[in-house]
């Protein structure tokens, strides 16, 4: 079988090493950062993404180390629910409930996947060759150029692979929004919400061992800091209702995580070229708002895998297959994940909120649910 590089060593480049190395390929990851390891809080995986590390063969385990989600629903900032969520209806519409996890876990269970000396740490990219699949890195020892009959780039927002193949696309611009996240250690059960402000948002996820990921977010200027991050979290976010304010109690100020929200305004035309296949947020970062980032890039890494289980032969029918199945959806998920955050997070004006609120009291349950299912609603293909 063939040698595939992967460039970036986060989830979404472990996972298509991981499905690689499934189907017979040889791989290698090249992990700019010095140390193995996932920057970052918590997580939820919705039943896209379980089906997908179903297919990589670590569902089961990514269950056992998270926890499946107690649904309550959207709520405003007094508490008063907006919409609620029936987790019995939605797990027989989708076959499985959402299991919230640490992104550290998730990243080490796709580690423990890969055979011993895949990921290579320390090693910044410099240039990548799609006609010879050449790829040259900077490390500790000087600098080395490796060859691959498959290269995938899967290094991110910023995307060194991206801007050495597709010049002339515009960089991720800013959507608008800054968010802090952090996890605290909670004794008792809480439901996974989201609870919306005019131009905020404050989200809850239960993860296993009793741990509670938050995230708040803000229509904001970019490029914003506070001298203390957590103490301007409770100034924005500590008259809200409980759990909120208990739950910044509980977070120790060196535990938050700022960070302003980019995406891919122009969609690339397509995410292949030559022997180069760009995924995850290399291929179409989008906003938080449908949670949906992860979940796409685990999809990409399945289907890239399926696609080219028949080897390096096939490579070019290979990859045409990946660009045909992935681009228009995970488009068309970064498009409605925009679209979210303006109806969401976003909204601020006074009355276009108070019609919002009466617009979802106004839904039918089961409406809702269709909804909230759509872009979680996948099935990996068959290899």
């Amino acid at each position: 079988m063939g040698e595939a590089i992967v460039v970036g060593g986060g989830i979404g480049g472990l996972a298509a090493a991981v499905a690689l190395h499934r189907h017979g390929w040889r791989v290698t990851v090249l992990e700019r950062a010095a140390v193995a390891g996932e920057v970052g809080a918590g997580l939820s995986l919705m039943a896209n993404g379980l089906r997908a590390l179903d297919a990589l063969g670590l569902g089961a385990a990514v269950r056992a180390r998270g926890r499946a989600d107690t649904p309550g629903g959207l709520r405003d900032r007094t508490g008063r629910w907006l919409s609620r969520v029936d987790g019995d209806q939605l797990e027989r519409m989708l076959g499985t409930r959402a299991v919230g996890v640490h992104r550290a876990d998730l990243h080490a269970l796709l580690r423990t996947a890969l055979p011993a000396g895949a990921l290579v740490t320390g090693a910044r990219v410099g240039d990548v060759d799609p006609s010879t699949g050449e790829v040259r890195h900077h490390h500790a020892a000087g600098v080395t150029t490796i060859r691959g009959d498959l290269v995938v780039g899967a290094d991110g927002l910023r995307s060194a692979v991206r801007a050495r193949l597709w010049p002339d696309l515009p960089p991720p611009v800013y959507a608008g929004s800054t968010a802090w996240r952090a996890v605290v250690t909670w004794p008792e059960p809480l439901p996974t919400e989201v609870t919306w402000g005019p131009g905020a948002e404050f989200g809850i996820v239960p993860m296993g061992d009793g741990r509670v990921y938050w995230y708040g977010a803000v229509t904001a200027p970019p490029g914003g800091q506070a001298p203390d991050e957590l103490a301007e979290v409770r100034r924005r976010f500590g008259s809200w209702h409980e759990p909120i304010p208990a739950l910044l109690d509980a977070t120790a100020p060196a535990a938050v995580l700022r960070h302003d929200l980019h995406h891919l305004a122009e969609p690339l035309p397509s995410y292949v070229r030559g022997r180069v296949a760009l995924l995850g947020d290399a291929a179409h970062a989008m906003t938080p708002n449908l949670g949906q980032g992860a979940q796409q890039a685990l999809e990409d890494a399945v289907v890239l895998g399926a696609a080219c289980a028949g080897g390096p032969g096939r490579l070019p029918d290979a990859l045409d297959s990946y660009d045909r199945q992935r681009r228009p959806r995970s488009q068309e998920v970064a498009r409605a994940s925009l679209r979210a955050g303006r109806f969401g997070q976003q909204l601020r004006n006074p009355l276009a909120v108070a019609a919002r609120a009466m617009l979802l009291r106004l839904t039918p349950p089961r409406a809702a649910l269709r909804a909230m299912a759509r872009y979680a609603d996948w099935t990996p293909p068959a290899s």
